[in-house]
């Protein structure tokens, strides 16, 4: 993101150009900035506006933080001509010579470079340097909302015996106490959660490759406990708890006697049948 007014360049990598991920990256960048502006110019992306109207993810978002989202219009780079330079500029002076461990370390030396060389250059068009106009910059933001925007990868489901969810491609383990239960699944950009009604039910820092399984070992643990549990034999009558106390199994007849139900006489319909 560049501000118009001081050219203030804030950037981060994100694992993907979902619209959950993209609002995510938004943002933890207007938290830097220490404000909203009273519009945002966004391109078509799809997750965004690639229809030419914003995506409800994306209204929903500007909505919260009570600004207004502007699409540039198509095939029209001039009109945000201002972030394209700020792309050129970070892409030929940041990468080139340096070596990253991971998005984490990409991040770390990013906002590094951001702070320490990109926003104390001098900027011909506007003959100052991004820093010397930050407090008029934060004067003109409207203030932070109270309550966080929804943001992130957010979805439910049923956990399968596997007790695995997937997520951009990645498969991370869940407590598998859940098995059978609708658990929800919210990413954000640095981890996983998963809960259950409320319960944590798994953490896992978010992966950027594709095609990964993340299991976490307490999961792997307890997941062989149950099946040593359902797989032991089980003496005939008698029903095991899994906290390790028996429970006797009543017969079938049992329950006919309860409920004054009598098989062994023949109704009228089934003398005709015979």
């Amino acid at each position: 993101m560049v501000s118009g007014f001081s050219r203030r360049i804030e950037a981060v990598m994100l694992p993907s150009r979902q619209g959950g991920d993209l609002t995510a990256g938004m943002w933890s960048l207007l938290q830097r900035f220490g404000g909203i502006p009273r519009s945002l110019l966004w391109d078509r992306e799809a997750a965004i506006g690639g229809l030419g109207k914003p995506t409800i993810l994306a209204a929903s978002f500007a909505g919260t933080l009570a600004t207004r989202l502007r699409l540039a219009p198509p095939r029209d780079p001039e009109t945000k001509g201002i972030v394209e330079r700020a792309n050129r500029f970070l892409e030929t002076s940041f990468p080139p010579g340096r070596i990253f461990q991971g998005r984490d370390d990409f991040n770390a030396q990013l906002t590094d470079w951001l702070e320490t060389r990109a926003n104390q250059r001098q900027v011909r068009a506007i003959a100052a340097r991004p820093v010397e106009l930050a407090a008029i910059d934060r004067a003109g933001l409207l203030p932070l909302p109270a309550k966080p925007p929804a943001t992130g990868l957010t979805h439910r489901i049923r956990l399968a015996r596997d007790y695995y969810v997937r997520l951009d491609g990645n498969d991370y383990s869940v407590d598998p106490r859940f098995i059978g239960r609708f658990v929800d699944v919210h990413a954000s950009l640095d981890e996983v959660v998963i809960s259950c009604a409320g319960q944590p039910a798994g953490q896992h820092p978010r992966s950027l490759r594709t095609g990964q399984t993340i299991p976490d070992p307490e999961h792997v643990a307890t997941a062989a406990k149950l099946r040593a549990h359902y797989q032991r034999p089980k003496p005939s009558g008698v029903r095991e708890h899994p906290d390790g106390h028996r429970v006797q199994i009543r017969a079938l007849s049992d329950y006919d006697a309860l409920f004054g139900v009598d098989f062994t006489t023949t109704t009228e319909y089934e003398k005709e049948a015979q």
